[in-house]
């Protein structure tokens, strides 16, 4: 059986497996990431449109979210920076 590991969400905790726990910190990670870049370009194109649209920026949000170079860039991303986490825990754990 796999080693299982503690997941904490708001207001619950879940006995799952290591990797499992892993992917959802990856997915969170890109969720948020995308959740800022769509601040940063829907306020951009509020404040330099004559109009003030927030659905151009939301928009351009979405093309700039859909493109798959953007996509694996955050995973990649993501992935990496969680490994890291992990395997600098572990050397200063002396594992």
């Amino acid at each position: 059986m796999a080693d299982k590991t503690t997941l904490v969400l708001p207001g619950n905790r879940f006995s799952v497996p290591k990797v499992f726990k892993r992917v959802v910190q990856v997915a969170l990670a890109v969720g948020l990431t995308s959740l800022v870049a769509l601040g940063v370009i829907a306020g951009n194109a509020m404040l330099t449109d004559k109009k003030g649209r927030l659905f151009k920026g939301v928009d351009q949000w979405l093309a700039f979210i859909n493109r798959p170079d953007i996509m694996a860039t955050m995973v990649l991303t993501a992935l990496v920076t969680v490994m890291l986490v992990y395997w600098q825990r572990d050397q200063e754990r002396g594992r």
